[in-house]
């Protein structure tokens, strides 16, 4: 398994954009906090933390191949565990045709999206995260034309998919987030 400070590397290697950049440190950043809320292991929790870094490695250089060009290609040539590949592959069903089912492939479908949504919320606050309330989050999530590239049918999708209501699992991302 390689470490975070070389997936960090490999991030940097296919990712120019500091927006995506920015999203893909936010994701690894609920994924490890998701993992140290259900106890796991050191090298569970970098396998998390690593598929949040690494879920949209080829979208800036591939977006038509994308997650495809990573998962069949990237990763594996980088030494990346199956379980993070496939939590990669599960986190785009609609564009790999596999659906999330393991553990880690619930919790990257659901801290994905609403990762991305929640920063577009925060960059319109003074404040960002620091004083963001689950209400201000969900009355967004309700005007179509904010953020309207995000499918808030899989932000739903992804709350369900871990088994919490969708204010808890805002809620629990607002504190993960709340020094940004």
């Amino acid at each position: 398994m390689i470490t975070f400070s070389e997936a960090e590397s490999l991030l940097e290697k296919y990712i120019e954009s500091e927006s995506l950049r920015g999203h893909s440190r936010m994701v690894a950043m609920a994924m490890e906090a998701y993992a140290a809320e259900l106890n796991k292991s050191d090298d569970e929790s970098l396998e998390w933390k690593l598929a949040g870094l690494l879920h949209d490695l080829d979208w800036e250089k591939f977006p038509e191949e994308h997650p495809r060009k990573a998962v069949d290609e990237i990763l594996p040539a980088n030494g990346i565990s199956k379980e993070v590949i496939g939590a990669i592959e599960a986190h785009a069903p609609d564009r790999t045709g596999r659906e999330p089912e393991s553990e880690i492939e619930r919790y990257l479908f659901a801290c994905d999206e609403i990762s991305g949504f929640m920063n577009a919320v925060s960059l319109m606050r003074p404040n960002r995260f620091s004083d963001m309330k689950v209400k201000s989050v969900r009355k967004k999530l309700k005007d179509k034309r904010f953020a309207e590239n995000v499918p808030r049918e899989d932000i739903n999708k992804g709350a369900e998919l871990i088994d919490k209501d969708l204010s808890e699992h805002i809620s629990f991302l607002i504190e993960v987030f709340r020094d940004l």
